[in-house]
């Protein structure tokens, strides 16, 4: 069984989260510049198992996509191309932003330390791992 793997995708950075061998705890992995994702993620499926890939799928309220989705869309693509063998599903994230700010302010974070973006993005690829995680009964 290999881990799971999510992505929180942006056009900067994009936030990584990875559940145990288990796939029963999903945790933050880190924060990558988008231009550098595949080089990545190609290093760190040679180190790890990975079955599963998780990325976020933003929408609006009304349940339509978000105008992110133009961007997502093609790198969805390009990691079913570069990576075939693995699953990559998409899993709804809507809130997982002001989520992962609210964890940072309970978590007892100071203002400075919740200024920090990628670490947002590595808690809300967490947030969309454990909601997947929860929805699917794994």
């Amino acid at each position: 069984m290999g881990r799971i793997l999510a992505i929180d995708y942006g056009t900067k950075r994009i936030g990584l989260a990875v559940t145990d061998e288990m796939q029963m705890i999903a945790f933050g992995l880190t924060t990558v510049d988008t231009s550098a994702i595949f080089t990545y993620l190609t290093n760190y499926f040679k180190k790890e198992k990975v079955s599963v890939i998780v990325v976020g799928e933003p929408k609006q309220m009304d349940n339509s996509a978000s105008e992110s989705e133009k961007f997502i869309q093609p790198f969805v693509e390009k990691l079913k191309v570069t990576y075939p063998n693995m699953d990559v599903v998409r899993h709804d994230e809507r809130f997982t932003s002001k989520m992962a700010f609210q964890t940072m302010i309970d978590g007892g974070l100071k203002k400075k330390q919740r200024k920090n973006k990628a670490l947002i993005d590595e808690i809300s690829a967490t947030i969309i791992l454990q909601s997947y995680l929860e929805r699917t009964g794994i």
